[in-house]
């Protein structure tokens, strides 16, 4: 496969080049490769091509919440946005919790996935030697919940804590809020509205200072014990000040923000209600702005989805039964070239914190880059193509969008998983490209 005549976004720069693919790999990045003996050329006329976005945070609801979505259903709506690997976390049914049924996941898994997927071990208060028996390699990290979550899926007890940073064989990712807050928040609205809670209170349900509680307990337990912590789905200005601007190369300490995070702010509650109710909350419109600064200054390393998808009968109930979680890997790339068109992201640094920092942060090998003798996971974004978000355009099975109707300002227009094209001009080609990832980066 010859792709001419594009615009590389890769590797901090933006350079016009033609792409030879052979096989899975890149075989060659220069000007003007002829196409002698080529089955397929893609003229890109000037669009951009790029790594495809590895998105280190989904719920693709599979075993057990499959009503919802699942590995191939959630895997093609997330390569017709751009996404070209995934990383699926433990809070399904049952739990993955034990390496049998995280070898399970990549049993269920393997030939139905459009793209890349590799799969997170759940933390528990009481699964240590579990999680001291891994090795790396058998999944793409450590995950724990700090915070109210699903079953025994919530890790609040100090020592078991203290164990896991001590003895976590590979990187530990945790959800941050504070559970104690987070029900004294609860009991406050419940006196103050009864049941009928405004979806409007849920950033003060789960507040800036429950996450600020959470947050930094865990950054402290990662200094203690000079453990790898990748924190997710940062929410709040205050919480920036446990960050460094430094490169990620040069810290054990990383950092995530999610896509609907940099794009909605508290004004849409009353507009959207439960579609935007996720964990943590969106926020303010000053969060908003402080996590964009962040992700420009290098203090926020990697950008993620946290999709999270639930039925539109669930999403329609009351403030306390309506679950947390919107789907968003279909349009989270054209997201971040909105916010590059409107000036708050360059599109060279989206690239380095949706598709570099992911690989390199978790150890992620020969993707995440476009480079010669990598794999061919690439993705073509016309910038100059608008495209609006209409039902039978959505390929997440609980079909609907927080974004319904929205005019983004690019159109993904091709994505090629390990060489072969799964998406190309508004439709997926039925190629089950997908392959387990490779993640090595150890303690």
């Amino acid at each position: 496969m010859l792709i001419r005549n594009a615009r590389l976004i890769n590797e901090g720069s933006i350079k016009e080049v033609d792409v030879l693919v052979k096989g899975e790999r890149i075989e060659r990045i220069d000007a003007a490769i002829r196409a002698d003996g080529v089955d397929t050329v893609i003229d890109a006329n000037g669009m951009y091509l790029m790594p495809g976005m590895i998105d280190d945070q989904v719920h693709f609801r599979e075993p057990g919440l499959t009503h919802k979505g699942d590995m191939a259903t959630e895997s093609a709506a997330a390569a017709a946005g751009g996404i070209t690997s995934f990383m699926d976390m433990p809070n399904v049914n049952p739990l993955t919790v034990t390496r049998e049924a995280l070898a399970d996941k990549y049993r269920m898994a393997a030939g139905r996935c459009t793209a890349n997927y590799g799969f997170y071990f759940g933390a528990t208060n009481s699964n240590i030697e579990e999680i001291r028996a891994l090795r790396v390699g058998d999944g793409v990290g450590i995950k724990a919940f700090m915070g109210a979550s699903t079953g025994d899926m919530l890790v609040d007890d100090p020592e078991a804590l203290d164990l896991i940073f001590r003895d976590a064989p590979v990187i530990v990712v945790t959800h941050c809020e504070d559970s104690p807050v987070i029900w004294a928040n609860e009991a406050a609205a419940r006196e103050r509205y009864g049941d009928d809670v405004p979806f409007a209170e849920h950033p003060r349900i789960r507040s800036a200072e429950a996450c600020l509680k959470s947050s930094t307990l865990a950054t402290d337990l990662a200094r203690r014990h000079d453990a790898l912590l990748h924190v997710l789905h940062l929410t709040t200005a205050v919480e920036m000040d446990l960050f460094e601007a430094r490169h990620r190369s040069e810290k054990r300490i990383t950092a995530e923000v999610c896509v609907h995070h940099l794009w909605f702010d508290e004004s849409r509650y009353d507009e959207l209600g439960a579609d935007i109710k996720c964990n943590p909350a969106i926020k303010r419109r000053e969060d908003r702005d402080a996590l964009r600064a962040a992700v420009n200054d290098g203090r926020i390393d990697i950008i993620a989805t946290d999709h999270a998808p639930h039925t539109r009968e669930e999403k329609s109930r009351p403030y306390f039964k309506a679950p947390a979680g919107l789907p968003l890997v279909q349009h989270a790339v054209r997201v971040l070239f909105d916010l590059a068109n409107d000036g708050h992201l360059p599109v060279e640094r989206i690239v380095d914190a949706a598709c570099h920092a992911p690989a390199d942060i978790f150890g992620v090998r020969d993707r995440g880059y476009a480079r010669e003798g990598w794999y061919a996971d690439l993705v073509l974004v016309d910038p100059a193509r608008a495209s609006t978000v209409a039902n039978e355009t959505l390929l997440s099975k609980c079909g609907w969008s927080p974004f319904a109707g929205h005019v983004f300002s690019s159109t993904i227009d091709t994505t090629i998983v390990n060489g072969r094209v799964v998406y190309r001009a508004g439709r997926l080609t039925g190629d089950i490209a997908g392959q387990a990832l490779t993640c090595m980066r150890a303690r």
